[in-house]
């Protein structure tokens, strides 16, 4: 059997942070308050090497969520029920929107953001705090100096970008006494813009560790739908993977993110138990060059050169 570019091992995101999974587990939709529910996900994701979980301050605001920070604050509740859960994950958040302006990464602002998810969270240290969005008219060298201080003072320990640019994380990176730690584009067989952009040549040439955020297209890549947004060949060539590799048509979106050598952490976003657990059938796939290639035609219509 050809061998799989499937990536199933650990990511290190930084020296002082436990390896994590190759998926992670996403609570932009974590909005149950229930928490005996909440605290059963989390643990389903644990229980299947998602390690890394996810989160933000403006997650909340959608998908059943009632307000800015409600999705911290859950989390903060399981892991304040249940403090043995704070020791098996990398716990990861984000700062730097703020709903109206829209973003936000002045000093004052960016320092009361990162303390204000610490008390959401209930937790003295964030393992890995990120910018959401970059703030067009903050200076890259104030950004810098903020994170380095609270950095210094203990409250976050890994540093990390979203939906930046490569010459954005070029300009942060310029002025940081310490490595970037991850990029977080969006990223999927129907996404492939970090693959031209320069955002995974980055990585590679930095070390960075991407976490690719929707990795099924906002669930479109999951199921057979035509007039979705997903070119039909795209969706046919996914489907014919899943019938050859026997798993279903997640498994193949997530193999492929998985398959470059920048070595991705994909972000599952289901609130499922079920498909949390099916996920890992993804480490399972075996994914050739033809295959990814194949993928990749099929996405951007055009054949390759």
């Amino acid at each position: 059997m050809p061998a799989t570019l499937v990536d199933a091992t650990p990511r290190t995101i930084s020296d002082d942070l436990n390896p994590v999974g190759p998926i992670g587990f996403g609570c932009w939709r974590f909005t149950d308050t229930d928490i005996d529910r909440a605290h059963a996900l989390i643990e389903v994701a644990l229980d299947a090497g998602m390690n890394l979980i996810d989160t933000a301050d403006v997650y909340g605001l959608d998908w059943g969520g009632t307000a800015f920070g409600l999705n911290e604050e859950i989390l903060g509740r399981v892991l304040a029920a249940h403090p043995g859960l704070r020791g098996r994950m990398v716990l990861a958040t984000k700062g730097g929107i703020v709903p109206g302006v829209p973003y936000d990464q002045s000093e004052a602002h960016l320092r009361s953001a990162c303390e204000a998810s610490l008390r959401r969270l209930q937790v003295d240290s964030i393992d890995l705090y990120q910018i959401h969005r970059p703030d067009l008219f903050a200076h890259p060298a104030d950004v810098a100096a903020t994170l380095a201080s609270l950095r210094v003072e203990g409250k976050i320990k890994a540093v990390g970008i979203s939906n930046f640019t490569p010459d954005q994380y070029d300009a942060l990176q310029a002025h940081l006494p310490f490595p970037v730690a991850t990029s977080q584009p969006e990223f999927s067989a129907a996404h492939l813009d970090p693959l031209r952009d320069g955002t995974f040549d980055r990585c590679m040439r930095d070390g960075v560790t991407p976490i690719a955020w929707s990795p099924l297209a906002g669930g479109r890549l999951a199921v057979d739908s035509p007039g979705n947004g997903v070119r039909p060949e795209l969706t046919d060539v996914i489907g014919e993977l899943a019938e050859r590799e026997g798993v279903d048509r997640a498994a193949i979106a997530y193999a492929f993110v998985l398959s470059h050598p920048a070595r991705p952490v994909a972000v599952i976003g289901t609130q499922n138990p079920s498909r949390i657990a099916a996920a890992i059938a993804a480490l399972e796939v075996t994914l050739t060059r033809p295959d990814l290639y194949r993928i990749i035609e099929a996405s951007e219509g055009n054949p390759l050169p």
